[in-house]
């Protein structure tokens, strides 16, 4: 088992307490991103402006993987993608095919997954190998931003993620600005959460990794996440 000692150092992140004693505003240290999936990319910005008053900007698209995204700052080091199929894209990779598909099918926007930073993706490869946990990467991703820098990182993602309970892995490029610097300000995370009809043995794979994540029941396995923005909040699930 990764050590919750060994995983928050590679995350940088702060000792939380157990998820038993979560307050309504807390959510892990490690979380980057929260990705909110739909089938347009324009009412999926008008549907979260319609609810917290601020309108995500556009931040360019995924080359290879048929996707973009718009970007709302959710406080320091924290944001929320917002991802669309790509109505340009001309050449999507096999192994991205799925999410654009899904994307396509969605009938109201919805919580797909979310990611945690990650100081050294190498490292947490190397832990996850020995613990025989399975995963894919190291990948290096990049796009574009509208002003022309461009972005890099690298992902790791678990092969079995819980149909996006658990976080795939970031570790951003040292020369890319995060994107919650500059993304349109105003919202923050109220209340962030897993769920699953045995809240436990989730609780329990949770620890296996390493990830401090707190865990409610519910009828099935999903995300929750309310974010508050100056003109009320929004309540999201997977």
């Amino acid at each position: 088992m990764i050590s919750r000692r060994d995983f928050l150092a590679l995350t940088g992140a702060a000792i939380l307490a157990p998820s038993a004693s979560w307050a309504a505003d807390e959510f892990p240290a490690m979380l980057d991103h929260i990705i909110l999936g739909c089938a347009d990319l324009d009412r999926g910005i008008a549907f979260v402006e319609e609810s917290t008053g601020v309108r995500a900007v556009f931040g360019g698209v995924h080359p290879g993987r048929g996707t973009m995204n718009a970007l709302l700052s959710l406080g320091d080091r924290q944001y929320l993608e917002i991802m669309a199929p790509d109505p340009n894209a001309k050449a999507v990779q096999p192994w991205a095919a799925q999410r654009m598909n899904s994307l396509q099918e969605l009938t109201t926007p919805r919580l797909i997954t979310w990611a945690a930073h990650i100081g050294d993706v190498d490292l947490l490869a190397k832990k996850l190998r020995e613990e025989g946990i399975a995963f894919v990467g190291p990948t290096p991703g990049s796009r574009a931003r509208p002003d022309g820098r461009v972005l890099s990182w690298r992902t790791l993602n678990l092969s079995d993620d819980r149909h996006g309970l658990f976080p795939f892995f970031i570790e951003w490029g040292s020369d890319s600005v995060h994107p919650s610097a500059d993304a349109p300000a105003g919202c923050r995370i109220e209340h962030f959460a897993t769920a699953d009809q045995d809240p436990g043995e989730l609780s329990k794979a949770f620890q296996r990794l390493g990830v401090d994540a707190p865990v409610e029941h519910g009828v099935r396995a999903q995300l929750r996440v309310r974010i508050a923005g100056p003109k009320g909040t929004l309540e999201m699930t997977s």
